[in-house]
Order: structure tokens, then sequence, then C-alpha cells
């Protein structure tokens, strides 16, 4: 048997010390979810497989707690809801799936989070032209070379990385780090 774990964290180790670039990145767009949250706005996640898993774990961090206790956050995963997804999607398409719950939740002034490992999720991409077409803001993390979601995205977070498990490992770290500078940035710790 293969020694796949030391494999593994030396991997992700490498990676995470390639990832130093992305701090500017990351930092604006924890200023985007602050000043939203500030006004009145409110975060909506999305994504698809382990994508829609960190969309709910992030979503959760921020209306519940992350560091300390402290008052709810407006987030929310458009990944949750199975009535919504398999109704959209039977009576539209799954291209639809975000899209159709941006147009009906979102606000200018909102910011949808968009989570892709290869940046060409097409429902993802149909949630940022939606959430385009009514004022919000638009960060992704993303993987490889960032894909069609890059150039649409106001804050594009790209894990410099081919390999979806490294990408989404990393993609906790720098969704963790958002609710952290959130709740910093807040005066929440």
């Amino acid at each position: 048997m293969t020694d796949l774990f030391t494999r593994n964290l030396a991997d992700q180790a490498a990676l995470l010390q390639s990832m130093t670039g992305l701090s500017a990145h990351v930092h604006q767009a924890a200023r985007l979810c602050s000043d939203s949250l500030q006004a009145g706005g409110k975060l909506l996640f999305c994504g698809n497989g382990g994508s829609a898993a960190d969309s709910q774990h992030l979503a959760s961090e921020l209306t519940g707690r992350f560091i300390k206790d402290r008052r709810p956050l407006a987030a929310l995963s458009l990944t949750t809801d199975s009535s919504a997804l398999t109704c959209i999607g039977n009576d539209y398409s799954f291209d639809e799936v975000f899209a159709r719950q941006v147009r009906g939740l979102g606000r200018a002034g909102d910011v949808l989070i968009g989570i892709s490992t290869s940046g060409n999720s097409c429902n993802v991409i149909r949630a940022v032209e939606e959430a385009r077409a009514i004022g919000m803001q638009v960060i992704c993390l993303l993987g490889r070379d960032g894909g069609a979601l890059k150039p649409v995205s106001d804050v594009a977070v790209v894990v410099p990385s081919q390999v979806t498990a490294r990408i989404q490992e990393a993609h906790i770290l720098i969704g963790h780090t958002l609710c952290g500078l959130i709740e910093e940035s807040l005066g929440l710790v």
C-alpha cells in the first residue's frame, strides 16, 4: 500500500505555499461581503457536489457562529432546498437551479458567492448572469485557470491547481478566512 496520505499532505502543502499571492483577492472578497452585510444585504452561496457542501458549510458559519458567539449574519446556500432544486430542474433545466433562486431571493447590494473547481459550471454561470442583471456583486472561488467564471466575477479567487480534491481543500481554507475577515471587519470578534 502506498503512503497516499503523506503524498496528499505534501501536495497540499506545496499548493498552500503557492497561494500566498491570493491574499489581496481574499481581502477584496471579504470587503465586498462586509460592505453588503453592513448595508443590510445578504450573501448567497452556490456550487455543485463538494462545492454545494462548501456553500452550505460557509453559509452556516455566518448564520451560526465562526470565531465566537455573535449575532447571525445574513447568508444562505442555494443548494439546500431540495424541492426548489428539483422543481426548477424539472420544469426548466438543471442550468437554471441557482439562477431562478437568485432572481427570486437576491437584491441589488447582495453578494453571490459561486464555487466551482473548474470555473465552468453552467448553473453557476447562469446564477452569475442573473446576479449581474439585478445589481449584485459576484465573488467566485475557482480552480484550474478560473474558466468562464473568472472574467465575469468582481473578485475571482483562483486556486492554482488542476486537482479537484486539492482545490476543494483550499476553497474551505479560503472560505474560513473570509468568515474570519468578515467578523473582524464588522467588529464582531
